[in-house]
This record gives C-alpha cells, structure tokens and sequence, in this order.
C-alpha cells in the first residue's frame, strides 16, 4: 500500500535500525529517562515524561497512521522503564534509539489532534517534559525551566521522496469469492454464493467509482475462477490502496444469520513473513518502495515486520469501519472483527479484510442475498464504512490525503487555549 510509505521508510529506518542494533546508544549518554505516565484530561490526554536531568528535544507528527513523536537527545531509558499501555487518545506507545543516542517515543493516535509541549523543572529530581494532546488540555505545571515555541505547534514531516500532495485516486480491489468451477456455498434453494459475491461485488466496484476521488479494480468481473494468492498478485498490480474480498457465509445451524468481517491473524502474518523472507530474491518490491532482495535477513526481517505492522493495523481499522457499518444497516453475526489466517488477506503490504455478507445457509437470508435491492444496500453499507476509512486516514499522494492535510494544516495553526 503506498499509505504505508511514510510507516515504512521513516520508521523503519529509525526504529528499525534499532531493532537490528540496539547497542548504538552512546555510552556517554547521561540523561535518563525514569518513567513515562499518561493521564486522560479534558477529552484529551497528558502524557509526562520524567528525565534526570535537563535535555533537549524534538517533537513532530506523522500520518499513516497518525503518530506523534517524541525525540529525546543523548537519553536513554532508565533500568526497569517500560512503555505503558495505550489509553484514550494513544492506540499503543513503543521506543526505539536512534544512532547518536537520541531516544525516540512514538505515540500511535487513533486520530490526529494539536500537540503541544514544554519542559518544567523539578528540582532535585530531574525534569519533565509534558506533552498535552488535544486543543482543551493544559500544560501541566507553573515554573518552566525552559521552553522552545518551535514546540508549541507541531509539524507534518515526510521524507524527501514520499509522494508529494496529488490529486490520484484511492484505489480499492474488490475481490468476488469464488467463480468459476469453485461455487462456493449452496444455499438450500440452489442459490451459489458465487453468484452472490460477483453481484455484490459488482454493485460495490460501482459505488465506488461513483465517489470523487476514488476508484474500484475488480479482481474478477465475470463467472471464472482466480487462485487465491493471484488475488492478491492482481491487488498489488493495480497498486490497490485497499482489498475487500466478498463472501457469503454458511454453517449447519440453518437459524445462524448476519454479517461477520475478518482480517489476517498473527499466525498467518508470521507464516507469510516466512514465505516472503525465504523467498524474496524473486518476491516483488514492498508497496512503499523498498527492496528485501539486497538486505541482510536481520535487516529484511525488520522492514517486513514494520511493513506487516503497519498493516495489520490499517486493516483492523478499516474493518472495524465496516463492520460498525453492517451492524447499523443489515445487522452482524459477530459483533466485533474476527481474525483467521485466510490466504486472500495475506498481503504484507495492502489493508485487507474480507466480509461475510450473510449465512447463505438460512433459507431467509439466501433470499435476501438474492435480492436485488438487498445486494445494493450491502454495497452501499460496505461502500459507507470504506469511505469513513479513507477519509480518516487517506493514502499520501491522493487527493482525499491532499483535502485532509489541509483540513489538518489547519487544526494546527488554530491558537492554543490558555
């Protein structure tokens, strides 16, 4: 996914190298750093950071996913430190050394908000740094040992060679299950769930390309069969930006109806690092521009597992969308997204997610699946949460990111609240 460029070629070689050499920190670094907290305030979110003694610092967001992050020169962590647990605002909170001994934090958001910090002294213990997430939160404390305005208003970097505000559009590969000699499941009256899926899938594909700025690549447009993992193949030759496979879902408890949305498991992630790490003199390029072929396995092993990360997390996010979707619009079976190793969502480097429509199985359901009108709702209610998706979170170079960034750009040059 080029949404993943950012994540991939800026962190991993930040992150990453660290992952390979953790030993780069210089032995001559004196600050620690002795815990980090984050406190919820005002519908946003304090995070402190307690060092030993005074440093300076950097602090910048990057989106795809959004992130706000934290440099901390000549710093390391302090013996026994870890990162806490995500809460409210932050998804999850990880640290890495860069070389030169500068101590990285990076905050995964759920969401972009304004940043601001600023460093207070406390005495004999050191000083804090403060950070405060969300426009209404304070910055903690009264006596500020120092302070940079360059901090008080974060800004979006990108490397050199990410791709520059574009008007491209969003693209998303629509797979239909099944086709040709595979029909899938047979509902009791005859109904194929290959059959289902190219319509629904169809209806989707349209929908899509109906909305400005994005663009539907149908893996299959006709009754024929495609091998799974050429599914992905054809996903990855479109340059997708996302990939829905379609299904319909059976079961023996012909009561059993509602939609489910899945995406790939940490087995299936792990086996298909395997497969690409074993094979990658002859795999293709990952989405983000980087080459595993000319990499030693440790390194290879690092921008596969950044790549798979970033990923997986893009995926969980967009099926979430969905599933919330179908849950307010033609009900679900699962009430939260479901993870199975499953070859069509194995893709290092696309979002994928894969959506059971219904139990074909229920005598009830099988004629709606059959429905005209029914195959169009679910479209549309697919469509709603892909939208809602790409809107949070559009890939760079597209004109939804373009609309976004400005959007944003905005949000932060708004003045802070005293």
């Amino acid at each position: 996914m080029r949404g993943l460029k950012l994540a991939l070629t800026i962190a991993a070689f930040t992150l990453g190298v660290a992952a390979v050499s953790p030993c780069l920190l210089a032995a001559g670094t004196a600050t620690q750093l002795r815990s980090i907290e984050l406190t919820p305030d005002a519908g946003g979110l304090r995070i402190t950071l307690a060092t030993s003694s005074p440093t300076s610092h950097e602090m910048f967001m990057l989106d795809h996913p959004d992130r706000v992050v934290i440099d901390l020169r000549r710093t390391r962590l302090a013996s026994g430190v870890r990162m806490p647990d995500g809460i409210g605002l932050v998804e999850t909170v990880r640290s890495g050394v860069r070389p030169g001994g500068t101590l990285r934090i990076v905050l995964e958001m759920k969401s972009a908000v304004p940043a601001r910090s600023q460093w207070f002294a406390s005495g004999e213990s050191g000083n804090r740094l403060v950070v405060a997430l969300g426009k209404d939160v304070a910055l903690d404390g009264s006596a500020a040992a120092f302070a940079s305005a360059q901090n008080a208003v974060p800004k979006i970097v990108r490397a050199e060679h990410a791709p520059a505000d574009g008007d491209r559009d969003v693209v998303v590969a629509v797979d239909a299950g099944h086709g040709g000699l595979d029909p899938g499941a047979i509902g009791r009256n005859g109904t194929r769930e290959k059959d289902i899926t190219l319509a629904i899938a169809r209806a989707l594909a349209a929908r899509i390309n109906d909305e400005p700025g994005m663009r539907a690549v149908l893996i299959r447009d006709s009754d024929y069969f495609v091998v799974l993992r050429d599914r992905m193949v054809r996903a990855r030759a479109a340059k997708a930006d996302l990939f829905v496979s379609v299904h319909a879902d059976s079961i023996r408890d012909r009561t059993i109806t509602g939609a489910s949305v899945y995406v790939l498991n940490e087995r299936g992630a792990t086996s298909e690092a395997a497969r690409w790490l074993a094979e990658r003199e002859n795999a293709a390029d990952l989405m983000g521009g980087v080459k595993l072929d000319d990499k030693d396995q440790s390194l290879a092993s690092v921008l596969l597992d950044l790549s798979q990360t970033a990923n997986l997390s893009a995926s969980m996010t967009a099926a979430e969308r969905v599933l919330a979707a179908l849950d307010n619009s033609t009900g679900v079976r699962k009430s939260s997204v479901q993870q199975a190793g499953l070859i069509v969502l194995k893709s290092p480097d696309i979002p994928s997610l894969l959506v059971e429509t219904g139990y074909i199985s229920n005598p009830t359901e099988e004629a709606r699946l059959k429905s005209v009108r029914h195959q169009q709702r679910l479209a549309e209610t697919i469509f709603s949460g892909l939208r809602g998706y790409f809107e949070e979170s559009p890939p760079p170079g597209t004109r939804l990111a373009r609309l976004r960034r400005s959007t944003l750009a905005g949000v932060m040059a708004a003045p802070a609240t005293p």
